[in-house]
């Protein structure tokens, strides 16, 4: 599966659209989905609006769990990547991200500090 960097420039302002959920790899048993690591993967509701048009909501799976989102918040996606998937007849446009970060974050959180 190929990934492709996406232009968050175009991206306009992005918004959470409800708290992270976990995923699962088996949703009979209850299994949680892990990255290659062993770390919990999460499913972000994030709304865009590339350009001022219509705005979309996009799930994007991140490592670990984010903190501190709430919905509607103001987020930073760091590193977002898009693949394209296939099963059978279905096809369609997968999101991940390294991390997703509350832009009004007290400064805990996170590398570095606010400038």
């Amino acid at each position: 599966m190929q990934s492709i960097p996406v232009d968050m420039a175009r991206l306009g302002v992005l918004r959470c659209a409800g708290v992270p959920e976990v995923k699962f790899s088996n949703s009979e048993t209850q299994e949680v989905k892990k990255d290659r690591d062993g770390n919990p993967v999460y499913s972000v509701a994030v709304t865009v609006r590339p350009d001022g048009r219509r705005i979309s909501v996009i799930e994007i799976a991140v490592s670990g769990e984010p903190k501190g989102l709430e919905a509607g918040q103001i987020v930073k996606v760091t590193g977002l990547t898009a693949f394209m998937w296939s099963m059978g007849d279905r096809h369609g446009v997968s999101f991940r991200a390294d991390a997703i970060t509350s832009v009004h974050s007290t400064g805990v959180q996170g590398k570095g500090g606010d400038a």
